[in-house]
């Protein structure tokens, strides 16, 4: 089974390179993030033409994320509990069944927190705790669970092409990266470092020639429970569609699991 995560930046700028790169690659789950739709705007039926089951928790404008599926949805949960008083759009998870159990696959577009004197750096490091609460809560089920997004969060210096210029941005500073240990060390596998010990970026900016030099950073993760760690056989950042035509800063992160297909 074939899981991806993919930050789109925008469905109407993306719909032709997300179409064709599912035509090509043909993976089981995708989710994507920023959207930047409505639910009711966003174009399932183009996913559908492709044999895609769609679910979107979605947001005008900005945020917004998708889950499609060539597997039926057992069950879909939208937004991170813990506080009411947050609308926006920035989780969905979905359960599925396959050959020999189930997967549940959470996907999370974790906010970017800049400028780290404002209020949306307080609204990150909040947001991370009460994603850590929820991964807590489902990490005692001992299932097979991914976690899977944009984190907005460079893990280490290995990650980031320049970690002096990168310090203390909200990507990439002691409170950002001090929430992440904790994910990590209630259990959560990092899928691209228990494979490789590369740099695998997976954001290059569109100023100052990022892609061309190879200006990038790693903010995109898989995040795995144990038990869908120990199914996980590879991991691959399709770096190659950043020099597509129309493409998105983020590239896709694909992580290749041994669960049984449904026949």
């Amino acid at each position: 089974m074939r899981i991806v995560t993919w930050n789109i930046n925008g469905i109407k700028a993306r719909l032709l390179v997300v179409r064709e790169w599912l035509k090509q690659s043909k993976p089981d789950i995708v989710a994507l993030q920023e959207i930047k739709s409505i639910d009711e705007n966003f174009p399932g039926e183009a996913f559908e033409e492709l044999g895609y089951n769609v679910q979107t928790h979605g947001q005008k404008g900005f945020n917004g994320v998708a889950l499609l599926s060539r597997l039926p949805f057992d069950d879909v949960s939208r937004q991170l509990p813990g506080d009411a008083s947050d609308t926006q759009a920035r989780l969905i998870e979905g359960c599925f069944s396959h050959g020999s159990g189930s997967v549940r696959v959470c996907n999370i577009y974790l906010p970017n927190g800049n400028p780290v004197d404002s209020e949306k750096f307080s609204y990150k490091l909040h947001w991370m705790e009460r994603l850590n609460r929820f991964v807590a809560d489902r990490l005692r089920l001992e299932e097979p669970f991914v976690l899977l997004g944009d984190f907005n969060l460079i893990p280490s210096d290995l990650d980031c092409h320049d970690p002096e210029r990168w310090w203390g941005d909200a990507l990439f500073r002691s409170e950002s990266l001090q929430r992440f240990r904790h994910l990590a060390n209630l259990g959560m596998v990092d899928a691209v470092r228990a494979t490789t010990d590369s740099p695998s970026y997976t954001f290059w900016d569109f100023q100052s020639g990022a892609w061309r030099k190879n200006n990038g950073i790693r903010i995109d993760h898989l995040m795995l429970s144990p038990q869908a760690a120990d199914h996980l056989d590879s991991v691959t950042v399709h770096r190659e569609l950043r020099g597509w035509d129309r493409p998105s800063d983020h590239v896709p992160v694909e992580g290749t699991f041994d669960f049984a297909l449904p026949a």
